[in-house]
C-alpha cells in the first residue's frame, strides 16, 4: 500500500469539533452575549423591580387578596390540566407506536397543531364552541355549569395549548423501543394493563416525567387562550400572567413584579426538578432518552 499512487491514499479529514481556541471563544461569548440579553437581564429586572422598595412591600403585594386567589387558580388549573394530559399523552403515545393503521400522519399533524395555532385563536375557538350564546354552552349554563368565564374553560384552554407536550416525548422513546418486550409479556399470559404497568411504564418513566414537567411549566405561564376565555375577573377568573398584566397596566409595579417574580420561582422550581433528577439518575435517562 506504501507503493499507491497519492491520489488512492485516504484523504486526512479534519475533525469538525476542532477549532482554534480563538473561534471556540468567539462562540461561547456570543452565546453567553444572548442569553444574558434575552434571559438574564429580563429575570435580573423582574427581581429588581420587585424588590426595589423592600421585602416588606413585597411581601404586602402578595398577602392582597387578589394575588393570593390568583395563585391558587394558576395552582388548581395546572393541577387539573397536567394531568389530564399525561393520561391523554400516554394513550396517544400507546396509540400510534403500537398500532399500524391508515391516517397515522395525520394524527401526528394534529397533535402538533397547538405548536403552530395562535393561542388567541384556541382561546376563541373554545369560546365560540362552548360559549353562553352556543347550543352546548348555553345548556351547561342554564345548569349552573358554565364553561366560558369560568374554571372548566380555563382548564380547557390550557389542556389544549399543552396536550403536545408529554405525547410528543413519550412517542420517540415507544417508537425506538419497539414493541418485543409487550408482546413477550402477553404471550406469557400478562395482562394488558400488568403488561402496561410492568414493562411499558417503566421503559418510558422518564420521558413521561419530562413531558410532564413542561407541560406543568406552560400551564402555568399560558396567556393568550386564558385570556380570551377566563374574561379576566378578578379575584375568580384571573391567573398569574392576567393578574400580572392587570397590575402593570395600572401601574402597580411592585405588585406587578413581585407576583411575576413568584411565576418565576415557580418555573425555576420545575427547572431545577429537572436538572436534579437528571444528575441523579444521569444512567438511566442515558438508556432511557437517546432520542
Amino acid at each position: 500500500m506504501s507503493d499507491a499512487p497519492a491520489t488512492l491514499r485516504p484523504a486526512t479529514f479534519r475533525p469538525a469539533a476542532e477549532e482554534t481556541p480563538l473561534v471556540r471563544r468567539l462562540l461561547i461569548g456570543s452565546v453567553l452575549a444572548v442569553l444574558a440579553l434575552l434571559l438574564f437581564a429580563p429575570l435580573v429586572t423582574v427581581f429588581y423591580e420587585a424588590l426595589r422598595k423592600g421585602w416588606w412591600e413585597a411581601a404586602s403585594s402578595l398577602s392582597d387578596p387578589e394575588g393570593l386567589a390568583a395563585i391558587r387558580l394558576t395552582l388548581t388549573v395546572a393541577a387539573i390540566a397536567v394531568p389530564l394530559n399525561a393520561i391523554f399523552g400516554i394513550a396517544a403515545a400507546w396509540f400510534i407506536t403500537k398500532y399500524d393503521f391508515r391516517g397515522k400522519a395525520v394524527l401526528l399533524t394534529l397533535i402538533d397543531l397547538p405548536f403552530s395555532v395562535s393561542p388567541v385563536v384556541v382561546g376563541l375557538c373554545v369560546v365560540l364552541t362552548f360559549g353562553a350564546n352556543t347550543w352546548i354552552g348555553g345548556l351547561l349554563t342554564e345548569a349552573g355549569y358554565p364553561i366560558v368565564f369560568a374554571l372548566p374553560g380555563i382548564v380547557l384552554a390550557s389542556m389544549i395549548v399543552t396536550f403536545p407536550f408529554v405525547a410528543r416525548e413519550l412517542i420517540p422513546v415507544m417508537v425506538e423501543q419497539g414493541r418485543a418486550e409487550e408482546e413477550a409479556a402477553l404471550t406469557l399470559g400478562a395482562s394488558g394493563w400488568r403488561t402496561f404497568r410492568t414493562v411499558t411504564l417503566p421503559n418510558i418513566r422518564w420521558a413521561l416525567l419530562y413531558g410532564v414537567l413542561l407541560c406543568n411549566a406552560r400551564a402555568m405561564g399560558e396567556f393568550g387562550a386564558v385570556a380570551v376565555v377566563s374574561g379576566k375577573i378578578r379575584g375568580q377568573t384571573a391567573t398569574m400572567p392576567i393578574t400580572i398584566e392587570m397590575l402593570y397596566n395600572e401601574y402597580l409595579s411592585v405588585a406587578a413584579f413581585t407576583l411575576a417574580a413568584v411565576l418565576a420561582c415557580l418555573a425555576f422550581l420545575t427547572l431545577g426538578l429537572k436538572t436534579f433528577l437528571e444528575i441523579r439518575h444521569a444512567d438511566a435517562l442515558a438508556a432511557t432518552r437517546r432520542h
